[in-house]
Formats: C-alpha cells, structure tokens, sequence
C-alpha cells in the first residue's frame, strides 16, 4: 500500500486493516488503528507505521479509545517465509522474553547484528522493542482484568525489573500501573467481574480477528479430532466451549475458547495457568491454533477469481485452516493418522495418551493429561498402541528427530528445509510432511490431494492443475474443498 491509500482506508475507518498497518498523529502524539472512531487528522500531521512498536519507538503512546494494542495480528507475517516473517513468529511466541535476542538469531541461522538490521529497516523496530511492545500489552491485560499486585503483573508479562514495567507502561500509555487500571471501561473489567488469575478464575481474553469468523467450521474440525484426555468440547452445537491442556516453557495449562462470537469480532477465552510468564506464549499458540490472524478478505479476492473457487468461499465466507496449539503434538497426530481414517488417529491418540502422556496435577474436567513429549516417545516399545510395527518405527524416529532438534517445527522454522527434513525420516511421505507443514508450522499455501479434495473438486468441476492461481492461499482452497461446499 501506498501512504495515499492508507490514509484512505484511515478515512473510511476500514478495520480491514487493523493490524496491518498503525497511523499516528504528530499533534496529539498518539498512535491508532485504522478503524479509530475518532475525529480524523489532516493527511499532514499523519505518519504511517508497519507495527505498535515502531510507532511507540517514535514517542507516539496509545490511542485509549481504539487500543491499537489489541488489533489482530498481521497475516503478513504467517505467510512470510523470510527471515523477518520468521523473527515476527517467534518474537510472538516469547523467544526473546526466554532467550533474547542471541537466542532469536541462533534460531533463525543469522547474527544477532543481521536480525537487529533486517527488522530495523522493514519494520522500524528491532527485536528488543518489538518484544516490548508486547508485554506492554501483556501487562495492561493483566491490570485490567485481574486483582494481580502491580509486580506480580510485572513479571508476569516478562519484564525484568519492577522499575522497567513502570517506565514502559507510563511511555506507551501515558499512565501509571495504578492509573491504568483504573481506566478500565465502567471501573469494572470489560470481562465480567475482575478475577483473580488463580486455579479456579484463569485470565481471560478477547482474541481479536479481522473479517467473517466460521466458527461452525472451526469447532467441528478440532470436535472430530479430539483426543481424549487432552482435548475436549462441552455445551451444545453453537455454544461449545473447545477446551485443551497445554504443555508450556515455564509450566502448564489449560485453555477454554468459547464458540460464541463477540459483536466486535473476538472469541472469548480463558487461560488456567501454572506460570503467569507463560501467558504470551499461551495466547499465541491459541490464536495458532485457531488461525485468528488470517486475512478473510486478501484469501476471498484471490479465491474468487476462479469463477467455480468462488461459489465455495461465498457459501462459507470466513472459513479458517485450523493450526496447531502444540506443534510436536500435531506431528505425532499425523504418523498416527496416517493409512487411516479420521477416527482411527482419534482413537490411536487417546491410547497413546492414556499410556505415556504425563497426568495433570489435578484432572480438569475431561482433561487428564499433556501430550506425550517427544523424548518420552523416542525410546518408548508402543507395544501397548494397536498399530504395524512400521508405523510405530516411524513414530519413533519422528520423536527422534523431534528430540534430537534435527527436525525443527518452532514458529521460525524454515519451512521448506523443515519439509525436506521430514521426508528424509523413514515412514513419512509427503502427504504428512505437508500436513505438517500446513497446520504445525501455520504455512497457509499447501494444497494436500487427498481423495476428499479431488472428490470434491470433481464434483465442482474444479481442476486442481489450476491451483497455481490460488497462491499464496492454496491451504485454504484446500480447506473449502474439504469441506465441500456444504453448510
């Protein structure tokens, strides 16, 4: 986009953009998002920024009234491949909170120097104040809607000292911890009564997403896989609740996403954690899995350019390519999918889990335990799992793999060395290889030919030698044609 046509969007208060791009105005020094109902600036105190932490690295604070903040984030940065699309993913996964910014580097293969260099000229921030602006959000979460002391938020959200987390919130805000939490809406929380983040309350959230949302579609496909003992749905059709035990770098959890849809384009979701510092990482990997930072409107343009494509994105608009909360996990799942249907992965799991999975201090509900890591697979006989002997040798050379960090699925992984990398592993072909590069590693241009795909793209007369036009959103084509039109 042109800076013209960003302040058109800004002047049409289009939320399509939200998250995509942030503007900010030099005589009032505050930064928005495009859809901000406020009064719109002169085009000449404008200026246009690619994220919340470049604007906020110019001296630009918040908008209070649009909370830029709490936009969707960028599809941008999923599709990517680059080095700065992978830094993007990682640095929302909490890398740089748990390693710092040598830790980002050695992940992404450069120095420390070149990462520092590649973002700065992109985006306008480097690694250590994107990542701040990150807590920053964190930390008024957390204010606003628990009864957490001001330094247990603090560290919570990832900073380093108590003095740090009041610096930051003062320059982004322009408050204090103390008054921002008194500038939440009614003086009440916007989510109900303000809980504490304990055992039995959670922190809960409003995941934010940009366009129509096919929640119908989300939920039957995480119902029709779930495993039990770490996955569960409760409620009737259309008031579901998706629940799920996570296994996180500090501790663990439990997290609850609600089917229902909130008017201004959310789903509610609590988290039940064992570590507060986990409640970045947590989020994210929930918005993985749901695939809340997918561009509807960029996927229905290019899909609807084929005349035959477009009939199926009409009947399901806001259709989403699910990912994965726990991306070792998904793996697995995959090798134990594989020859089979559906159910029979579903089944095989449950087994895998009720045998080698690690049990919940506390069962919660139908959740029992975590999912097996890859270690307690790699050297584990499976006798006990009803599957051939080359499958359960493939299993353990994925865990292997997986242990051994020969085959990386972190969100900054390269995705076509990671590919390459599972097909070298006797046992995996590349229908799983590609599945798990589609939904572990969140890569949205993967089209898998599988005998429902071709059926349902027969039945529409769709030729699937054509699917070059549908790039670079080929995964969710895949995920129409799944579905197969059909409401």
């Amino acid at each position: 986009m042109s800076e013209d046509s960003r302040y058109e969007a800004v002047c049409s208060r289009d939320a399509r953009f939200d998250g995509v791009f942030f503007f900010a105005v030099a005589t009032t020094g505050i930064y928005c998002r495009p859809s901000c109902p406020a009064v719109t600036p002169r085009r000449g105190n404008v200026r246009f920024f690619a994220t919340a932490a470049a604007a906020q690295g110019a001296g630009f604070r918040a908008c209070r009234r649009c909370r830029p903040d709490a936009v969707p984030g960028s599809a941008e940065w999923n599709a990517r491949a680059d080095a700065v699309g992978r830094a993007m993913r990682l640095i929302g996964d909490g890398v740089v909170d748990r390693e710092g910014v040598a830790g980002l580097a050695a992940r992404l293969g450069y120095s420390a120097r070149q990462v520092q260099r590649q973002l700065n000229a992109e985006l306008g921030a480097g690694p250590i104040a994107l990542a701040r602006a990150q807590r920053g959000h964190t930390a008024r979460i957390l204010l606003q809607t628990t009864q957490m002391q001001a330094a247990e938020v603090a560290f919570a959200a990832g900073f380093a000292s108590v003095r740090q987390f009041n610096d930051t919130l003062r320059e982004i805000y322009a408050l204090t911890p103390s008054e921002l939490r008194a500038a939440r809406p009614g003086r009440q929380s916007r989510f109900g009564s303000v809980a504490s983040p304990g055992a039995s309350g959670g922190v809960p959230l409003r995941l934010a997403y940009r366009g129509a949302y096919d929640t119908e579609q989300v939920f039957d496909h995480l119902a029709h896989r779930a495993v039990t003992g770490i996955e569960e749905l409760t409620g009737e059709r259309g008031a579901r609740t998706y629940r799920r035990t996570l296994r996180l770098p500090h501790g663990h959890g439990v997290a609850e996403v609600s089917e229902a849809t909130g008017a201004g384009g959310w789903l509610e979701c609590r988290l039940h954690l064992s570590e507060l510092r986990d409640l970045t990482t947590a989020t994210q990997r929930i918005r993985r899995l749901f695939d809340l930072d997918a561009d509807p409107y960029a996927v229905a343009d290019r899909l609807c350019a084929d005349p035959l494509m477009r009939a199926l994105v009409e009947r399901r608009p806001g259709l989403r390519a699910p990912g994965a909360a726990d991306p070792h996990e998904l793996a697995v799942r995959a090798v134990l999918g594989q020859q089979g249907s559906v159910a029979a992965g579903q089944r095989l799991g449950g087994a895998l889990v009720a045998v080698y999975g690690e049990p919940l201090p506390a069962p919660s509900g139908g959740l029992t335990h975590h999912f097996p890591g890859a270690a307690d697979l790699a050297d584990a006989s499976l006798s006990e799992i009803g599957m051939p002997d080359s499958r359960r040798a493939t299993l353990r050379t994925l865990a292997t793999a997986l242990a051994d960090g020969m085959v990386r699925l972190d969100p900054g992984a390269d995705r076509d060395a990671t590919e390459k990398d599972l097909q070298r592993l006797r046992g995996i072909g590349p229908w799983t290889a590609g599945y798990i590069r589609m939904r572990a590693l969140g890569d949205p241009d993967v089209l898998l030919e599988c005998d429902a795909v071709r059926a349902a793209a027969c039945r529409m007369g769709i030729l699937l030698q054509d699917a070059e036009a549908w790039r670079p959103w080929r995964s969710y084509a895949m995920h129409h044609l799944w579905n197969g039109g059909d409401r």
